[in-house]
C-alpha cells in the first residue's frame, strides 16, 4: 500500500528513539514505538534496557493500555514469545488498537511472523515494510547475528596520507588528531565489544574502554592471543573500567598455522549475544579479517601527514596483482577537524 506522510512521519520518529537504547539493549534489537489516534501522537517510547519491557510496553504504559480504535507504529515486529519479559502481542491485542505498522520482520526463528499472523488474527490490520531498509540499518548487527551466528564488526583504523598506521618500532600515539580521537569514544560506544590483538596490548597498553563517562557504554574488551603473550595482570585492560575476554590457545580453536580461528572466536561473540564489534588493531589482525572476509564496514581516519616507507602499512595482505586488489564502497565523507573520516564497506 502507499504510506500516507503522517504514517512515515510517525515510523521515522520510532526509529529515531529506538537508537536512544543503543547502550542498554544488550543482545536485544533496538526498538521505538509511537502510538497515534486521529492523526496525533498520544504515546511514544523505546527499549530501553536489556530485560526490561520493550518499546511498545513503554508505549502503551503511558496511555494505561487504553488504545481503541489507535494506530501503533513499530520498527520491529512484536515479540510473540516469552523471553525476559511476557509477549508485547497479547498487550497489543487487549489495548484495542486497531492498526499496527511493523517497519520489518524480527530475523529471530522465535518471532519471524509468528507476531503478525496473531495480531492479524485477532482482527488488527497490520501493514508491513514501512521504512522497512532504515530499520534494518539501525538493527543490522542484530540481523547479521540472527542471520549468520556472526557480529557486525566495524574496523576502525587511524591511518596517515600515505596509508601508515604506525611507525616500525610500533609507535603510533598519535596519527589523527584530537577531535578524532573524541569522535571513536562515540563509535565505541556504539558496539557491545572492542576486538584487538595481542600486538596491540603490549606495544600501546591501551584501555579500549569509552572514556566519555556521558555515553553510559562499557563494551566488552577481546582480546585475540594466540601466542599466550598476555600475561602481565598490571596491563590497562585489565582494569576494571570494563569486563576483559582473552581468546587464546586454551579457550579457543586453532589453525594448523597457530593462529587462532578468527571466524570461530567471532561466532563464540555471537553466541555471547554481541550483535556489533568494533575492531581496533594493527595491520597484521585487520589483515587477516580481511582475509578472511570477516570485515564489514570500515571508519577509516585519514590524517593529513605522512609516516614514509618505513611506517607499517594499514593491512598486512598478500596482495602481488592489481587484479587481487579489494574494492570499496564509500558510504559517507566526512571532516572530523583536519582530519577526513571515511566511511566505507568491502565490495
Amino acid at each position: 500500500m502507499a504510506f500516507t506522510q503522517k504514517d512515515t512521519e510517525c515510523m521515522a520518529l520510532a526509529l529515531k528513539l529506538s537508537k536512544l537504547g543503543q547502550a542498554g539493549v544488550g543482545a536485544n534489537p533496538m526498538v521505538g514505538c509511537v502510538i497515534s489516534s486521529d492523526d496525533k501522537i498520544i504515546a511514544k517510547d523505546y527499549h530501553h534496557q536489556y530485560g526490561h519491557e520493550h518499546a511498545e510496553i513503554n508505549a502503551l504504559n503511558q496511555i494505561g493500555h487504553k488504545a481503541e480504535n489507535c494506530k501503533l507504529y513499530v520498527t520491529l515486529e512484536p515479540c510473540s514469545h516469552h523471553g525476559k519479559t511476557p509477549p508485547c502481542i497479547n498487550a497489543i491485542i487487549k489495548s484495542g488498537i486497531k492498526k499496527v505498522y511493523v517497519a520489518t520482520l524480527d530475523p529471530n526463528p522465535l518471532v519471524s511472523g509468528s507476531g503478525v499472523k496473531l495480531m492479524k488474527e485477532n482482527g488488527i490490520d497490520v501493514e508491513i515494510g514501512l521504512l522497512e531498509n532504515n530499520a534494518i540499518e539501525v538493527n543490522r548487527g542484530f540481523f547479521k547475528r540472527m542471520k549468520t551466528g556472526l557480529p557486525f564488526i566495524t574496523s576502525k583504523i587511524a591511518m596517515s596520507l600515505d596509508g601508515r598506521v604506525a611507525m616500525r618500532s610500533g609507535e603510533s600515539k598519535w596519527i589523527t588528531s584530537e577531535a578524532s580521537r573524541a569522535d571513536v569514544q562515540i563509535l565505541r560506544s556504539q558496539n557491545q565489544a572492542i576486538l584487538t590483538g595481542s600486538g596491540t596490548i603490549l606495544n600501546d597498553n591501551p584501555m579500549l574502554t569509552v572514556r566519555n563517562k556521558k555515553l553510559q557504554s562499557k563494551p566488552l574488551r577481546v582480546i585475540i592471543d594466540s601466542s599466550n603473550s598476555i600475561v602481565d595482570k598490571s596491563l590497562n585492560i585489565f582494569s576494571s573500567d570494563s569486563e576483559t575476554l582473552i581468546l587464546n590457545p586454551t579457550n579457543s580453536k586453532i589453525l594448523k598455522n597457530g593462529k587462532i580461528d578468527l571466524k570461530s572466536a567471532l561466532i563464540k561473540l555471537g553466541e555471547m549475544g554481541i550483535n556489533n564489534v568494533l575492531l581496533e588493531s594493527g595491520s597484521g589482525l585487520n589483515g587477516a579479517m580481511m582475509e578472511s572476509s570477516l570485515i564489514d564496514e570500515f571508519i577509516i581516519y585519514t590524517a593529513p601527514v605522512i609516516l614514509g616507507s618505513d611506517a607499517q602499512a594499514m593491512m598486512e595482505l598478500p596482495i602481488k596483482k592489481m587484479s587481487e586488489k579489494i574494492s570499496l564502497n564509500i558510504l559517507e565523507l566526512t571532516q572530523v577537524a583536519n582530519d577526513l573520516k571515511i566511511r566505507a564497506k568491502p565490495l
